[in-house]
């Protein structure tokens, strides 16, 4: 008798200003192929608290993961993602440090993205964006009252999170996936491309603003298949 391969649990991550509304039109794309999904509901109060938050969803799987994570949530699945459950790593337009780097590091090595300078600081270490920047920035190849709801609804960032530290870089150690979005104007391109290449990763190119998984799901579902195809076929430990 031949044993079929475990289909791998897709973990959705989140990033910031976001919750796991974000992948809602990526999700039944994925459940229509039969995948089960789990979307983490990070609290985006420092990377120790999403790693823990991802960690507790990870440690109710049985078998093999994807991990999928979008801007801030890259940093989170890097950590995350050492998790031996893990065996491949889906980026979309995504931070993606190294071991002892940060996410404010990264956003230092290049010129500003305009969104950047929307963000909006409460006084007490808390960040949000404002209306313009999704409008202008964030949601801009979306409906302008889509954009406008999404603030509205936006979970505030600590700003210490770009403080944060990863200890352990998973990218170093399982295969990869990135999308860049050649659109965004809250995430460097150029970084985007930078860490693709520095990861090896299977990169994809989509003409979309930073929320290319709700202007684009097919797209950003279609590689997340890709990752989930890869990591069926390997081989089992």
């Amino acid at each position: 008798m031949i044993d079929t391969p475990a289909l791998p649990t897709i973990v959705l991550v989140h990033g910031a200003w976001a919750d796991g509304s974000s992948w809602q039109r990526v999700i039944p794309l994925l459940l229509a192929k039969g995948l089960p999904v789990v979307a983490v509901p990070n609290p985006t109060t420092s990377l120790a608290d999403d790693v823990a938050a991802t960690a507790r969803a990870l440690a109710a799987i049985e078998g093999p993961v994807v991990l999928v994570g979008h801007s801030w949530g890259g940093a989170v699945i890097t950590q995350a993602g050492n998790d031996p459950k893990v065996k491949a790593l889906v980026y979309v337009a995504a931070f993606a440090p190294k071991a002892g780097e940060t996410v404010g590091e990264q956003v230092g090595r290049y010129e500003a993205p305009p969104a950047l300078g929307k963000i909006i600081n409460d006084g007490a270490g808390f960040l949000t964006l404002s209306e313009a920047g999704w409008i202008e920035d964030v949601a801009q190849d979306l409906p302008e009252a889509e954009a406008r709801v999404l603030c509205v609804v936006q979970p505030p960032l600590a700003a210490s999170t770009f403080a944060d530290k990863v200890d352990q870089a998973a990218w170093e150690t399982r295969p990869c996936w990135y999308i860049v979005s050649a659109q965004d104007r809250i995430v460097s391109v150029a970084l985007e491309r930078e860490l693709a290449a520095a990861m090896g990763a299977q990169t994809t190119e989509l003409d979309a603003g930073h929320l290319s998984l709700l202007s684009q799901p097919g797209a950003v579902a279609g590689v997340i298949l890709e990752a989930a195809a890869a990591c069926a076929a390997a081989p089992t430990d």
